[in-house]
């Protein structure tokens, strides 16, 4: 899969999978920044990317993000759609600091990881009723007390 990516900052490395079985890409912060407790940031990675042709970008935590370093994703996922992809639209991760003290990231350092999804858009079919019974939800189908 050909990708087109510009670097904002030549000093950036780009993304790369680290085996050779990952499902995804790592994102790296393009600057130190310093994120006070409980406040939400956007760290840049100093990349643009264009998902190729049918495709979005999907960005999800790393999984150490929380235990090692006190953030989550501010949104939880960030879908990044293949239109966001021009001159000013550099991918930033949106991250919130959930503790009571400040966070540094250092320029380099992996926060989040990339992987391409397929896009498929819905035709809406609108009908009076789509069932005849109602299911219920949160729990009903067991697990909490």
């Amino acid at each position: 899969m050909n990708v087109k990516i510009t670097r904002t900052d030549k000093t950036v490395e780009l993304p790369k999978y680290h085996t050779s079985e990952s499902a995804a890409f790592d994102f790296a912060a393009s600057q130190d920044t310093v994120i006070p407790p409980r406040t939400l940031a956007k760290v840049p990675t100093g990349l643009i990317i264009e998902a190729p042709e049918g495709h979005f970008l999907l960005i999800t935590a790393r999984s150490s993000l929380a235990t090692k370093k006190g953030l989550i994703l501010s949104n939880g996922v960030g879908t990044i759609d293949r239109d966001y992809s021009g001159p000013e639209d550099e991918i930033k991760i949106s991250v919130y600091n959930f503790t009571d003290h400040e966070v540094r990231v250092e320029k380099g350092e992996r926060l989040a990881q990339g992987l391409f999804l397929r896009v498929e858009q819905a035709d809406w079919n609108e009908v009076e009723k789509i069932r005849d019974q109602s299911r219920g939800g949160y729990g009903t189908t067991g697990g909490y007390k």
